[in-house]
């Protein structure tokens, strides 16, 4: 068929279908200068492509840079797409969608035949322009995609080392917690320690007091020749002679050594006992008759060690109470000669004793 319409950068143009007749379109080095800037790729909705940009590009390099052509007067020619899997997808796939979309390029800058016809050089120089600007979107795609590896990288790095440093503060804390809390009780013990160090020796020194007292209580009574003081750790109260309702006679007829209860007694000098026993008002009593004939009687005893037999001056006969008739415990000497009382503390005198 012959065709009124003008050739083409040497390629005859068909006249155009009445039907569904695609619009003229002829790319040129002027209308197909390479792409300047940066151009902005929407993502996908509901399946679509990313932009018309996208989706225009891939089909100029489905069908040749040229290979729309004004195709007045020949028919519709079929078009085989090439294969997109990843250009529609997501962010995660844009190494995929750059390496198919080059690939798409470079084929379409292979010279091929579309409806018979040979490319020009305006349809090579247009694919090499799609070529050109297919790389530059997967360049900075792929820039794109190593700043936010980067990016996600230092944020990663910086969580990590925040982690770190709380994880390190904690156990800072907790180790200064620690600490304080091993000192109070070290300090709780030492003065724990010293209370206790306090009072061993206050128990010490009571000790030292109690085993003074009773060394003092036991130490033998003084000795003159053959006789000995009646006991020890004493305080004299009550004198022969003394007048008051508390004695029968009117006057008292003994000598009081006031002295705690239980503290030892001892024969003043040797003899032997010829009485011990409860005897009314002056309580438990013994009585000891030295050589001489001299009775010594001891009264208001608590407790009586010997009640008969011989003894030797400075032996232990009995301990002082309060027993009979009696305001507190004490031991009350009398000293008898042929049957009548005489003054203890003179007789103790004559003996060599100090009193």
């Amino acid at each position: 068929m012959a065709s009124n319409s003008p050739a083409h950068d040497g390629v005859d143009i068909q006249e155009s279908p009445t039907a569904g007749a695609w619009g003229e379109w002829n790319p040129t080095e002027d209308s197909a200068r390479p792409l300047r800037g940066k151009h902005r790729v929407l993502k996908p909705r509901g399946g679509l492509a990313r932009s018309s940009t996208v989706l225009g590009v891939g089909v100029i390099a489905a069908v040749g840079a040229g290979g729309i052509a004004t195709a007045q007067d020949r028919p519709q020619v079929a078009i085989t797409m090439p294969s997109f899997p990843d250009l529609l997808g997501d962010d995660d796939h844009a190494s995929g969608v750059a390496d198919e979309t080059v690939r798409a390029a470079r084929a379409a800058s292979i010279p091929q035949q579309i409806g018979g016809g040979e490319r020009t050089q305006g349809q090579a120089d247009a694919g090499e322009a799609l070529l050109n600007r297919l790389l530059q979107q997967a360049e900075t795609r792929a820039h794109d995609d190593d700043a936010r590896l980067r990016a996600d990288a230092e944020r990663a790095a910086q969580e990590a080392a925040a982690q770190e440093a709380k994880a390190k503060r904690e156990a800072a804390e907790k180790a200064a917690a620690e600490k304080a809390e091993q000192a109070a009780k070290a300090e709780k013990a030492r003065v724990e320690a010293e209370k206790a160090a306090a009072l061993a020796a206050e128990a010490a020194e009571a000790a030292e007091a109690a085993a003074a007292a009773k060394a003092e209580a036991e130490r033998p009574a003084q000795a003159s020749g053959d006789f000995v003081l009646p006991t020890s750790a004493y305080t004299l109260t009550s004198h022969y002679g003394d007048s008051g309702s508390m004695w029968s006679s009117g006057h008292h007829t003994g000598l009081d050594f006031a002295a705690p209860t239980g503290t030892p007694v001892k024969a003043v000098g040797s003899g032997k006992i010829t009485s011990a026993g409860y005897s009314g008002a002056y309580g438990y009593r013994i009585v000891l008759q030295l050589d001489d004939g001299t009775e010594i009687w001891y009264c208001h005893l608590s407790s009586m060690s010997v009640t008969s037999g011989s003894v030797d001056a400075g032996d232990t006969i009995g301990r002082v109470g309060a027993t009979g008739n009696v305001t507190g415990a004490h031991l009350h000497l009398e000293v008898r000669q042929g049957g009548s009382t005489m003054d203890p503390l003179a007789w103790l005198h004559s003996k060599g004793l100090n009193v």
